[in-house]
This record gives structure tokens, C-alpha cells and sequence, in this order.
């Protein structure tokens, strides 16, 4: 049973997703005190977080980068901001996933089996166990973490998903449909600039190896993973 950890003030809708969440099966918990947000969900460990922008004391963004730091489970942000740049700063601070208020339930639970499904179900159990090398960088699917050499850092899931495809096509052109077929497939909806963010968090994370032109865009085609930093590091 999935527990999901609820980050919102407006007690109202906070109701209501329990009550649409239990019909699922799922648990849930949502934070009492905006003081000990973290604690909370550091006791509560959970398998997906619904966070919302506008909280008390720090917004939603600031909480995000906290549970990053110790957790690669899927964060879906909830809010009634709705501009692009919301959308992207959501991204870019570790969400796998943004929702608009209003939304209709069904489309926001579908969300949430979505990453559920591609975390721990049946997307997940077809990457367990597995890695891919090229040129000495290592991505460990299951376990969500890039290495080289004695550093490794960690990813989330859309990033993984993105070097995956990108790593067994270590040379080639992937086009930006397949890598949204490959990440999004069963999204009703996806923004193309989400996409961008993505790619861009994805070199940040190659940056931190040494890695600055590895990842190529290829103007009008897609993207190209070029394994010449072998001679650069």
C-alpha cells in the first residue's frame, strides 16, 4: 500500500484528496505544522508527495529541493499558479510532475498511478537490476544514480528515464518524440518546454563529472549523447 504525503494548507481540498486517494487504496498523511514540514516527512517516508506553492513560512519550491536532498520519490506539485514559469521553477527545483487548480480528479489521480507505476510498479520492475556503462559513466536504472570513475550523484526518475534511452543510443540521434514517448507516454498532456527542463537538469547533473559537451542537441532532430569526455576528464 502506497503512502503520499500531503503538503498543502487549504484543509478543504486536503480532504477531498484523502477521500479520492483512500478509494485508491492509498495511504495518507499531511503535514499538521509548517514548522517541522521536513521531520514530518522524514518520519512519514513516503512513496509520493502532493505539494502545493503558496504554504506558510517557505513556498513549495524550497520544500521540493528539501526532499531532493534526501529522496528520489516522485513529488507532483498542486497549485493554482498556473504560469509556464511556475511550472518550469517546479521542474527545475526536482518535481516529476505539476498540476493546475482547478483539475479534475481523474486526471490528477492518473497522475498519480503514472509516477507510482513508473517508481515502484510495473515500468520500475523492468529496469530492476540493470546498468548501463559508456565511456566509464555508469547509470544505474534501479537505483537512480549516475557514476564515473570515485564520484557518483544521484537522479530523479525523469532524468534516469532520459540517460536510458540516451545511453543505449550512445552516438545516435533520439528524437524529442521518442524521448517523450519514452518519459511521458501515458500523460494526457505534456508542455514541449517540460521536455527542455529536463535536458537541461540532465547536463547540470553531467556538469557535476566534468562533462560539458557530452550532451548535444542536434538542431530540428533531437539530442545526441557524444562519449568524448573519456579524453577530457
Amino acid at each position: 500500500m502506497f503512502k503520499i504525503f500531503i503538503v498543502e494548507d487549504d484543509y478543504h481540498l486536503v480532504s477531498l484528496l484523502k477521500e479520492h486517494l483512500h478509494k485508491f487504496g492509498y495511504m495518507t498523511q499531511s503535514v499538521d505544522d509548517f514548522e517541522s514540514v521536513r521531520s514530518q516527512f522524514e518520519h512519514y517516508d513516503p512513496q509520493l508527495v502532493l505539494l502545493d506553492v503558496n504554504l506558510p513560512k517557505y513556498d513549495g519550491y524550497y520544500w521540493c529541493r528539501q526532499f531532493r536532498s534526501i529522496s528520489t520519490c516522485p513529488i507532483v506539485f498542486i497549485s493554482a499558479r498556473d504560469g509556464k514559469m511556475d511550472q518550469v521553477m517546479a521542474l527545475e527545483n526536482g518535481a516529476d510532475d505539476y498540476i493546475t487548480k482547478p483539475f479534475d480528479y481523474e486526471i490528477a489521480m492518473a497522475k498519480i498511478k503514472s509516477q507510482l507505476r513508473r517508481a515502484y510498479g510495473s515500468y520500475a520492475s523492468a529496469n530492476n537490476e540493470r546498468t548501463l556503462t559508456v565511456a566509464g559513466l555508469t547509470l544505474d536504472v534501479e537505483r537512480l544514480s549516475l557514476t564515473l570513475g570515485d564520484s557518483q550523484i544521484d537522479l530523479s526518475h525523469t532524468e534516469a528515464k532520459i540517460l536510458d534511452e540516451l545511453m543505449q543510443r550512445s552516438g545516435q540521434v533520439v528524437s524529442r518524440d521518442r524521448l517523450l514517448e519514452k518519459i511521458w507516454d501515458d500523460q494526457v498532456f505534456v508542455d514541449d518546454n517540460t521536455l527542455n527542463v529536463y535536458v537541461t537538469r540532465v547536463r547540470k547533473k553531467l556538469a557535476q563529472f566534468g562533462i560539458e559537451e557530452g550532451l548535444q542537441t542536434i538542431r530540428g532532430r533531437g539530442y545526441r549523447l557524444s562519449p568524448n569526455w573519456s579524453e577530457e576528464i
